[in-house]
């Protein structure tokens, strides 16, 4: 069967005109493919029950109890208490407030599982901090956002989730924890550039607690922290699910934000269901339709091509990846990283089965390089964010970013080619 250039080029070329006119994307994906479907003489039927599949997975149940717990913590104030436990812990290292910074990204990514959600709560407190401490501003903004990258790869991470969907329903506990490594990973290797640019440019210390005030602190941020064991804890043990840790996860956040932090009253618990709702119809909305989306480039043999352009240079699984790599990391730039999980995922994932890379491997290697992508111009989300939070434009920030960014690239390298990092920690828990 020869490949339906035109229509190929209908479905690709209405959906990237749509997204200049600044069309929403959910409407971008739907309109396209139904113009693509009508050309293809397909049934409305057909279509209709694609965008149903696309949400007919007990996985996708945990998408809304993972938004919701996230912005529970996070309107609960649990970022603050997680800031405090990382300057008790790395705080008297030269550069301290940058170290725990990272550290802090770290320790509210297995809470987020966001990126864009870290930035605006712990860079809220963090960039204004490292200003006031003698930072320049956008230092201060690139520790912050590419720490942040953390919260897409330490679960539990929304992103994982999408893979999962878009993979035919990976097991979630495996992807959770093939993230640990990387994420860890990546936040070393921020911490050891933060360590050199704190010796170059003679960075201040952090603040000093006693003994009493550090236990207090590590005391009060760790009723927040057993979320993450709730939640991994749940899953690994058997106990629950990955749906069901969530919803407990959802429970027990609800009390000790309202009854033992206090930090939350029961009208913003109304304003925070409402939020995860608007959110959940954004995300509903966009699966659904990339669903028919993606059934519509694998009936037009899109996989099929973008092998064969790839095979036709090189089989090579090292040129494979770095070719992935790289149109990854150049999408990245374009376009939101959930929706190019949803959409590259069926396409891209057979490409690299074919030279041996294991799937839950390669969701790692998507999900980090599509992290990259959230803090880099003109579209990373997670960059204009903390850009606006620290008050520097995005072309200083750039300059400050590329020490890092070079680290997150390394890391990046990494993982792509040593499959270990990501696949040990699963078979060894498996």
């Amino acid at each position: 069967m020869p490949i339906d250039t035109l229509g190929i080029t209908l479905l690709l070329g209405l959906f990237v005109a749509l997204m200049l006119l600044r069309v929403p994307v959910a409407f971008a994906l739907g309109l396209s493919s139904l113009a693509t479907a009508h050309y293809l003489n397909l049934p409305m039927l057909m279509i209709a029950q694609r965008m149903v599949n696309g949400l007919n997975s007990f996985t996708f149940l945990a998408v809304p109890f993972f938004i919701l717990v996230g912005n529970i913590m996070t309107e609960g104030g649990i970022s603050d208490r997680l800031v405090r436990l990382a300057d008790v812990l790395v705080g008297r290292m030269r550069g301290g407030l940058a170290q725990g910074n990272v550290v802090a990204s770290t320790l509210f990514g297995g809470i987020s599982g966001s990126s864009v959600a870290d930035v605006a709560s712990v860079g809220s407190f963090l960039i204004p901090a490292m200003k006031r401490s003698g930072y320049p501003a956008g230092y201060s903004v690139s520790v912050t956002v590419t720490s942040s990258v953390q919260g897409v790869l330490i679960p539990p991470s929304q992103n994982m989730i999408y893979y999962s969907l878009a993979a035919g329903g990976l097991p979630i506990s495996t992807l959770f924890l093939a993230g640990y490594v990387p994420g860890l990973l990546l936040g070393l290797s921020l911490m050891i550039i933060c360590y050199v640019m704190a010796r170059k440019h003679g960075h201040p210390l952090g603040g000093k607690y006693t003994r009493r005030e550090a236990l207090a602190v590590i005391a009060d941020a760790a009723i927040g922290l057993f979320t993450i064991v709730i939640i991994i804890g749940g899953i690994l043990t058997g106990v629950f699910t990955a749906t069901e840790s969530a919803a407990v996860a959802v429970v027990y956040a609800l009390l000790v934000t309202l009854f033992w932090y206090r930090s939350l009253t029961f009208k913003a618990v109304g304003r925070i269901f409402s939020t995860t709702l608007t959110t959940l119809a954004m995300v509903t909305a966009i699966i659904m339709t990339s669903s028919v989306f993606g059934f519509l480039l694998s009936y037009l043999r899109v996989p099929d091509f973008l092998t064969q352009a790839i095979f036709s240079v090189s089989d090579d699984r090292l040129f494979v990846l770095l070719a992935v790599n790289v149109l990854l990391l150049i999408l990245g730039m374009l376009m939101d990283m959930g929706i190019l999980i949803l959409l590259l995922t069926p396409i891209l994932l057979p490409i690299v089965v074919q030279v041996g890379v294991d799937p839950i491997h390669f969701g790692i290697i998507m999900i980090l390089n599509l992290g990259i992508g959230l803090c880099t111009p003109p579209v990373g989300t997670s960059l204009l964010v903390g850009a606006g939070i620290g008050r520097i434009s995005l072309e200083k920030t750039v300059r400050s970013l590329v020490p890092f960014y070079a680290a997150m690239v390394v890391v990046l390298l990494l993982v792509t080619y040593i499959p270990a990092f990501s696949l040990t920690l699963p078979a060894l828990l498996r």
